[in-house]
């Protein structure tokens, strides 16, 4: 399952909710005949499947409609739970475009060939997405996820290479 979002607050009284997403084009989701959704640490057969309704922005906000979701109370049980899709129902990323759950596991080497540590996740931010990487000592590093800081991704390879020294 490849985590899309997170729903937030409940949009009016008929069941729309808003979604956070994690990802550039959200409404390139409303392409989906359905979304999955499922608690944080729930293994893929726990996620539900839910038809899509609808799906637009709103005020700069994703607002959707799914099935079996009639009204607000509904939509407000909803909070917090993930929005997802198994990977074989997303298109292919383009160029230089990555789903964060491809990221997640990789190995970080910066431009000297030096181990920074493994990707453990990825944290939205309003400028941009940021690499949290531990080294496996307790150690963390916070690495912007922009062209300027990451030079290369190989997916194949299992590896994100950074313009980023080990002592900083």
């Amino acid at each position: 399952m490849v985590v899309l979002g997170r729903i937030g607050a409940a949009s009016g009284v008929r069941g729309e909710v808003h979604v956070q997403p994690f990802a550039d084009d959200p409404l390139a989701w409303s392409a989906l005949a359905h979304w999955w959704l499922g608690r944080d640490g729930d293994p893929p057969a726990l996620w539900q499947q839910r038809k899509l309704i609808t799906c637009s922005v709103r005020n700069d906000r994703l607002t959707a409609r799914l099935d079996g979701v009639s009204d607000r109370d509904a939509a407000e049980a909803l909070r917090g739970v993930l929005v997802g899709a198994p990977r074989a129902a997303l298109p292919t990323p383009a160029t230089d475009e990555y789903y964060w759950a491809d990221l997640v596991g990789l190995q970080v080497c910066n431009t000297r060939n030096q181990p920074l540590g493994q990707v453990v996740s990825l944290i939205d931010t309003p400028a941009n997405a940021v690499l949290r990487v531990t080294d496996g000592a307790g150690g963390e590093r916070l690495l912007p996820f922009v062209a300027a800081v990451v030079l290369d991704v190989d997916l194949a390879a299992g590896r994100v290479t950074v313009d980023w020294e080990a002592d900083w």
